[in-house]
C-alpha cells in the first residue's frame, strides 16, 4: 500500500509521499511513487501515485508520450503543449484509459483488479495553480478552496490533522509540517506504509523544482516531528479532565439529569424476572 498527500493553498503546492510497495508479508519492497514532469520557466507538474505498481509504473512512463488527437489543424495534444492543468489532467486520464485497454484483460483473467488513483498538481505558465485527483476510470476531480487537499492510499489515520490546520491560506512551510505530522500518524498506524518519504514544495510562479527532499529513519527534522508529535499529544491528553460521574462536582459532567441523556434501560434474563 501507499499514502500520498497533494495540497494546494494561495502560495503554492505541496507534495508528500511515501516509498512502501508489499506484496505480502515477505514481500516488501521500496518504489518511489512521485514523479516530476518540467519546462523550468515555463511549467511545473507532479505526480503521485498510488494503488498496483505495475499499473501506476505503466502510467507514469507512457504520460510523457500520450498524445490525445484534436483534428487534422491542430497539433495533438500532450502534457508537454498543454496550455492548461485541466487539459494535462485529460492527457493523464487518457494515458490510464490506455493502460486500462492493453493490460485490463490480462489483470482480470488473472484476477487482479485495475487499481490506480493519481494526484497530479502544478502550474503552466498564464494560468493559476491547480491540483486534480484522477481515478482508475480516467475520471477525475479538481480541488477547490472549500476541499484544498487531496489524499491516496492508506488515507484514513493522516486526515484528522489535515481537515484541523489546513486552509487554503496556510503558509507553505506550515502546510509542509502538517504532511508531515499526517504521514507520521499513518506510519504509526499501518506498516504498509514507509519510509524514505519524498517532500516537494512549489512556490507560485516559480515554475521549477527548488525545493525537495528525501526524507529517511536518520532525518533530523522528521526525528523531531516524530518524538514532538507524540510527546504533545500525550500531554494535551493529560490536560484534558478525566470524566467525573458526580455532576455536583464537576463543571463538564459526565452523567446529567436531562431525560435525553439518561442511559439505556436494564434487560433481565427471564429466569431473573419477578413475577
Amino acid at each position: 500500500m501507499t499514502y500520498c498527500i497533494g495540497i494546494r493553498l494561495n502560495a503554492g503546492l505541496v507534495f508528500l509521499s511515501d516509498s512502501r510497495t508489499n506484496a505480502g508479508i515477505d514481500q516488501i519492497s521500496t518504489f518511489r511513487k512521485m514523479m516530476v514532469y518540467e519546462q523550468p520557466g515555463e511549467r511545473f507538474m507532479c505526480l503521485l501515485s498510488a494503488g498496483n505498481l505495475s499499473i501506476s509504473q505503466s502510467v507514469r512512463e507512457l504520460l510523457q508520450l500520450e498524445k490525445i488527437d484534436r483534428g487534422p489543424q491542430q497539433e495533438p495534444l500532450t502534457i508537454w503543449n498543454a496550455e492548461s492543468m485541466f487539459d494535462a489532467a485529460r492527457v493523464l486520464g487518457a494515458t490510464v484509459r490506455r493502460v486500462h485497454e492493453q493490460d485490463g484483460p490480462a489483470l482480470r483473467a488473472a484476477g487482479v483488479d485495475f487499481n490506480c488513483t493519481m494526484i497530479l498538481g502544478g502550474q503552466i505558465k498564464g494560468e493559476a495553480m491547480r491540483m486534480f485527483l484522477v481515478y482508475s476510470a480516467g475520471n477525475f476531480i479538481e480541488a477547490t478552496r472549500e476541499t484544498c487537499f487531496f489524499q491516496i492510499g492508506e488515507s484514513k489515520y493522516g486526515k484528522p490533522i489535515l481537515d484541523r490546520v489546513l486552509t487554503p491560506a496556510t503558509p507553505l512551510d506550515e502546510a509542509a509540517k502538517c504532511a508531515l505530522v499526517s504521514m507520521d500518524s499513518t506510519l504509526k498506524s499501518n506498516l504498509s506504509v514507509g519510509l524514505p518519504l519524498d517532500l516537494l514544495v512549489y512556490r507560485e510562479d516559480s515554475f521549477r523544482t527548488e525545493q525537495i527532499v528525501c526524507l529517511d529513519e536518520g532525518n533530523p527534522y522528521f526525528q523531531m516531528i516524530h518524538s514532538t508529535w507524540g510527546q504533545r499529544l500525550r500531554e494535551v491528553f493529560e490536560g484534558i479532565a478525566d470524566p467525573v460521574w458526580d455532576g455536583s462536582a464537576s463543571a463538564h459532567p459526565l452523567l446529567t439529569h436531562s431525560e435525553r441523556h439518561a442511559p439505556l434501560g436494564k434487560i433481565r434474563r427471564p429466569e431473573d424476572r419477578i413475577v
